[in-house]
């Protein structure tokens, strides 16, 4: 999960991989419309499959936390 940085000045704050200006939402909209890893390697090619799967557990994290709080 280190992977995932938020910078205030950088795409909004929004969560993006490594300092890149690729976020984690970037990654996930490439992935839900149907695009493979490697795919997405080859067109951002500063991209590791650990970045990837970083995204994906960044993502199912967040997914946690939200159902956690509805729960309390």
């Amino acid at each position: 999960m280190n992977r995932i940085t938020l910078e205030p000045g950088k795409r909004g704050g929004r969560p993006c991989i490594r300092g890149l200006r690729i976020t984690v939402y970037d990654v996930l909209s490439m992935l839900s419309s149907g695009m493979t890893q490697q795919e997405i390697q080859d067109d951002f090619p500063e991209l590791t499959r650990e970045d990837i799967q970083s995204v994906l557990a960044y993502a199912a994290d967040r997914e946690h936390q939200v159902y956690s709080l509805k729960a309390q």
